[in-house]
C-alpha cells in the first residue's frame, strides 16, 4: 500500500466534512445502528455471515444513495428503472452517488459474453468497420453487422447462435424397415395429429405401407426436408361417420423446426429435440455471423478470431497499431486501414482498458466467452475493470465480496484496482471475509457479534489496527495470521486412488492426475487454471464408473429455485414434516383438511389475493411500481382459516417466520424436521429464516443448503463429495464450522473433493492438487500435488507460498 495512503488513514479524516453518517439504521436486523464512515478510504464492513454487514452496506447506504438519486429522475422515466424499497433509516449525511458491485450469476443468455459485459465488443467492431482490410470490391460494413446479436450480423441459419439444429435422415427416422402408417418418421407427432400427416401423405401418392428403406431417395427427401405444404382434401377411411377435410402437409424437418420456435409448451419443445442433430453452424463455421463479416480482417484476424482469443493475445494484436506514432498515421482521412488516425484511436482505446482486465488476472478469459460460464467473482471483476476506466469522481462503490472466487495471487493486483478508484478521488466500501483484503483497508467496520437476531450491531468502526482490542468481535481472532493459523493433523491415507488418464476437456490438455479416496481432497490454482473443469465434470464422469465408489454428489452454487415459492424449508423437505404435524392436530382433523392445505402453493389453503406469494404489485400511474405486503394475508402467504389451526400455540405462517436457530427448539419433538435443522446448523446457517425466499439467498447460502440437505440423509456406501469454492460468502468463523462439518463427512467413510481457494481450507486438507500454471491456455497442468506441506514447498507453485503462511512451522 502506498506510504501517503498508509498515513492518511491513520490520522482521522475531517469531522465534518470527511465522512458518511448513518443515523438509526433498522434494516433487517440492525438495531437502530449509528456509524461514521470516512470517505475517499477503502472500507471494509466484516462480520460473520448474517451479521448485517450487507444490511448496512447495501441495504442502507446504497439503496439511500439510488432513492436520492431517483427522485431527480422524472417520474415517467422512474417507472423504466428497477427500484428497491426505501431503507429503514432515520438520517444518513454526507452521501455521494452510489455505484453498487454485487455478486451475481450472469444472465442465462448465450448472446451474453465477456464483450457485451464490458462494452469492448462496441469497439471491436468499430474497428473492423472503419479500420478493416475488405475483400477487393466489397462495400464497408456497419459495426452492426460485426455483432452476431443483430440483423444485419446474424448468420442466416442459426440466427446469430452459432449453433445449428439440424434434421436428418437419421435422426427423424429411427427404424428404417418400419412403413410411414406404422410410424417410420419417429419425429412427426403422435396421435390424431400424427394420423392425419400420415392421411395426408396417403392422398398425395406416397406409398404408406412400404417399408422406408425401399422408397425412393427422392420420395423421402421430400417427405422429410420439402419446405412445400400441399393443402389436400383427405377422406376418412375407416370412420363412416366423419367427413371430409382440408389437411396440411408438413415435412419432419418444417415440424421439428416450426415446435422449436413457435411452441410454448416446454415438455413438447424438449421431445422434437431428440430428432434434430446440434452442433457448429456448417454455414458459418459456428462463429453466428455473415460470411461478409468473416470475409474482413485486421491484422490478419476476422472479428470472430479476435473474440476466441484469450485478452492477452488481443492485447499483443492491438499494440502494434496502438503504437503506430502521429507521423505514421495515414495522410489522407478518406484511406482505410489499420494506419488510419480511426484505427490508432480506437486501438489506443481498447488496448487501455483490456491491459485493466488483464491486472486483474481475467487475461485468460476471452471478448466472446458466455457470462453463464463465469463465476460471480469474474463477472463482478468484469464491472470493476469496466468502472475504473469510466473516469468517475467522488463515487461511493459499494461491493460485495470482490475476492470470491479468487486465488490469492489474483486478490492482490484487485486491491490495487480499489487503490485506484480511491486515488480518482472516490470511496471503495467493501463487504469482505478475506481478511488478507481487510488488512490492506484504510477502515474496517464490525458488525455482530452473532448472526440474525444476535446481531446487528455495530462493534466496531475505525482504523483496522483497533478491532484487535475490541473483545465481543468474532472477526479480531482472524486479522492476527498467527492465531488463526489451523491445528496441524496427521494426513488421512487414501484407501484407494481415481486415476485419471489422458485427460482433455477445455484447457485440461492429456492430463494425468491420481485423485485419493477416503481423503479431503482440495484443488488449487489461479482463476481460470482448470479446477472447476477437472471436478465438476472429469471426476464427477469418471468417478461413477469406480468400483469403490458407490454415490458420486455434486453440490454446486446454482440457486435452489428462482421464485419466492422457493425456499429454505420446501427445498431440504422440513416443511413437508411441518405440514404433516398441522394436518395431524384435532383442529385440522375435525376440519378434514390434511398437509396439502399447510402449504402455500395450493389453492384452498393459500392466500388468493397474493396466490401465496405474500406480497402484490401495486402500479401507479406516471410513478414507478412496487411491490408491498398483501393487504388481506399481511404478508403470511395464507388464507385467515388456514391460519385458525395452531400446533404448540403457532400458526403455519409463524413456523416459517422463524429462524433455523428458533425452529431448532420448536420442532425437536419432530424427527424429520429436526435433522434437517441440525445439520443447517452444522453448515452455519442458524441465522437464516425458514421460510426465507430463494432469490434471496447467496450462492455461497444456496451450496449449503444442499450440503445439509445431503448430510441429513442415511448414508450408506461410499459417496464422494464434490464441492465447488463451498467457503464463498463465509466468515473465518463459519470456514471453521464447514471444514469441521467436511471433516466428519470424511470420517464417516466419505470422500470429499473440493475447489478451493481459502488457504485455510487447503492447509486442513489431507492431499492437494495444485494446476496452472497460468489461467486459459497458461493453465490445465499439475503443478503440484501431495500433502499441504509437500505443495507448499513447491517452487512451480504459484498457491505454495500463500499455502505456506498457512501452516504451522
Amino acid at each position: 500500500m502506498p506510504a501517503d495512503r498508509t498515513r492518511a488513514s491513520s490520522s482521522a479524516p475531517d469531522p465534518v466534512d470527511g465522512f458518511v453518517r448513518v443515523r438509526g439504521a433498522r434494516e433487517n436486523n440492525l438495531r437502530a445502528v449509528d456509524v461514521d464512515v470516512p470517505r475517499d478510504r477503502i472500507v471494509a464492513f466484516t462480520g460473520v455471515s448474517g451479521s448485517g454487514k450487507s444490511s448496512l452496506a447495501f441495504g442502507t447506504v446504497f439503496a439511500e444513495a439510488q432513492r436520492r438519486f431517483l427522485e431527480s429522475v422524472a417520474p415517467y422515466a422512474r417507472r423504466l428503472i428497477a427500484q428497491g424499497s426505501t431503507p429503514r433509516v432515520d438520517s444518513i449525511t454526507g452521501l455521494p452517488p452510489a455505484v453498487a458491485l454485487q455478486q451475481r450469476r450472469g444472465a442465462p443468455s448465450s448472446r451474453s459474453s465477456v464483450g457485451t459485459v464490458t462494452t469492448l465488443s462496441n469497439s471491436v467492431r468499430m474497428l473492423w468497420s472503419r479500420a478493416g482490410t475488405y475483400p477487393e470490391g466489397a462495400d464497408r460494413l456497419e459495426s452492426d453487422s460485426f455483432s452476431p446479436n443483430t440483423v444485419a450480423g446474424a448468420c442466416p441459419r442459426c440466427h446469430g447462435l452459432g449453433v445449428a439444429h439440424e434434421v436428418t435422415e437419421a435422426s427423424a427416422v429411427r427404424d428404417p424397415s418400419l412403413s410411414i402408417r406404422d410410424g417410420a418418421i419417429a419425429a412427426w407427432p403422435g396421435a390424431w395429429q400424427g394420423k392425419n400427416l400420415r392421411d395426408v401423405t396417403a392422398v398425395l401418392g406416397y406409398d404408406v405401407d412400404r417399408p422406408w428403406r425401399e422408397l425412393s431417395r427422392e420420395d423421402r427427401d421430400w417427405l422429410l426436408f420439402t419446405e412445400e405444404q400441399p393443402v389436400v382434401e383427405v377422406q376418412p377411411q375407416r370412420d363412416r361417420v366423419a367427413k371430409p377435410y382440408k389437411g396440411r402437409f408438413w415435412s419432419a424437418r418444417q415440424f421439428v423446426l416450426h415446435t422449436l420456435a413457435d411452441s410454448q409448451s416446454e415438455t413438447q419443445r424438449t421431445k422434437v429435440l431428440q430428432f434434430v442433430e446440434s452442433g457448429p453452424c456448417s454455414l458459418c463455421g459456428g462463429t453466428g455471423l455473415t460470411r461478409a463479416a468473416l470475409a474482413v480482417t485486421v491484422a490478419g484476424r476476422t472479428v470472430a478470431e479476435l473474440n476466441a482469443l484469450p485478452l492477452t493475445e488481443v492485447a499483443e494484436l492491438l499494440r502494434p497499431i496502438a503504437a503506430i506514432t502521429d507521423a505514421g498515421v495515414a495522410t489522407s482521412r478518406a484511406s482505410s486501414g489499420e494506419r488510419t488516425e480511426v484505427a490508432v484511436a480506437i486501438s489506443r482505446d481498447l488496448l487501455a482498458r483490456v491491459e485493466v482486465l488483464t491486472e486483474l488476472g481475467l487475461g485468460y478469459l476471452s471478448l466472446g466467452r458466455a457470462t453463464p460460464t463465469l463465476s460471480p467473482g469474474e463477472m463482478q471483476r468484469l464491472r470493476i475493470a469496466t468502472q475504473l476506466r469510466s473516469g468517475l469522481f467522488g463515487v461511493v462503490y459499494v461491493l460485495d465480496e470482490p475476492s470470491a472466487g479468487l486465488h490469492p495471487a489474483d486478490a492482490e493486483p484487485l486491491v490495487e484496482v480499489l487503490e485506484q478508484l480511491v486515488a480518482s478521488g472516490n470511496s471503495v466500501f467493501v463487504v469482505e471475509h478475506d481478511m488478507d483484503v481487510v488488512r490492506r483497508a484504510d477502515w474496517v467496520v464490525d458488525v455482530g457479534p452473532a448472526a440474525g437476531a444476535g446481531g446487528g450491531e455495530v462493534l466496531y468502526s475505525g482504523p483496522v489496527a483497533g478491532l484487535a482490542d475490541v473483545e465481543a468481535s468474532v472477526t479480531r481472532r482472524f486479522l492476527g495470521a498467527e492465531e488463526a493459523r489451523p491445528a496441524d493433523r496427521e494426513p488421512r491415507t487414501a484407501a484407494a486412488w481415481l486415476e485419471l488418464r489422458d485427460v482433455t476437456r477445455h484447457n485440461l490438455r492429456a492430463l494425468d492426475v491420481d485423485v485419493p479416496l477416503g481423503v479431503l481432497t482440495a484443488v488449487t490454482g489461479v482463476s481460470g487454471s482448470g479446477k472447476s473443469t477437472l471436478v465438476g465434470h472429469v471426476v464427477a464422469e469418471r468417478a461413477v464408473e469406480h468400483p469403490g465408489v458407490d454415490r458420486v454428489v455434486q453440490v454446486d452454487q446454482k440457486p435452489i429455485g428462482r421464485t419466492p415459492r422457493s425456499n429454505l424449508a420446501t427445498y431440504t423437505g422440513l416443511f413437508d414434516a411441518v405440514r404433516a404435524s398441522f394436518a395431524a392436530t384435532d383442529e385440522a382433523r375435525a376440519r378434514g383438511w390434511g398437509a396439502g392445505r399447510f402449504s402455500f402453493n395450493v389453492v384452498g389453503g393459500r392466500c388468493e389475493v397474493c396466490q401465496g406469494e405474500g406480497s402484490v404489485s401495486v402500479e401507479l400511474l406516471f410513478l414507478p411500481g412496487s411491490y408491498a405486503p398483501c393487504p388481506e394475508c399481511h404478508g403470511s402467504r395464507y388464507a385467515p382459516e388456514t391460519l385458525e389451526v395452531t400446533w404448540h400455540g403457532a400458526t403455519v405462517a409463524d413456523v416459517l417466520g422463524m429462524t433455523v436457530e428458533e425452529a431448532a427448539g420448536f420442532l425437536a419433538e419432530v424427527p424429520a424436521a429436526a435433522r434437517a435443522l441440525e445439520a443447517l446448523r452444522q453448515v452455519g446457517l442458524g441465522y437464516l429464516r425458514l421460510g426465507q425466499p430463494a432469490p434471496e439467498l447467496s450462492g455461497g447460502e444456496a451450496q449449503r443448503i444442499k450440503l445439509a440437505t445431503e448430510l441429513q440423509r442415511a448414508r450408506g456406501g461410499h459417496t464422494l463429495y464434490l464441492l465447488d469454492e463451498p467457503t464463498t460468502g463465509l466468515h473465518p468463523a463459519d470456514v471453521e464450522l464447514l471444514v469441521a462439518q467436511l471433516q466428519r463427512l470424511v470420517d464417516a467413510g466419505g470422500t470429499v473433493v473440493l475447489v478451493e481457494h481459502a488457504m485455510d481450507v487447503v492447509a486442513a486438507a489431507d492431499h492437494v492438487i495444485d494446476l496452472g500454471p497460468g489461467g486459459g491456455d497458461a493453465g490445465g497442468q499439475v503443478v503440484a500435488s501431495g500433502t499441504p506441506r509437500e505443495v507448499a514447498a513447491s517452487t512451480a507453485s504459484r498457491t505454495a507460498p500463500y499455502l505456506g503462511r498457512r501452516l504451522r512451522p
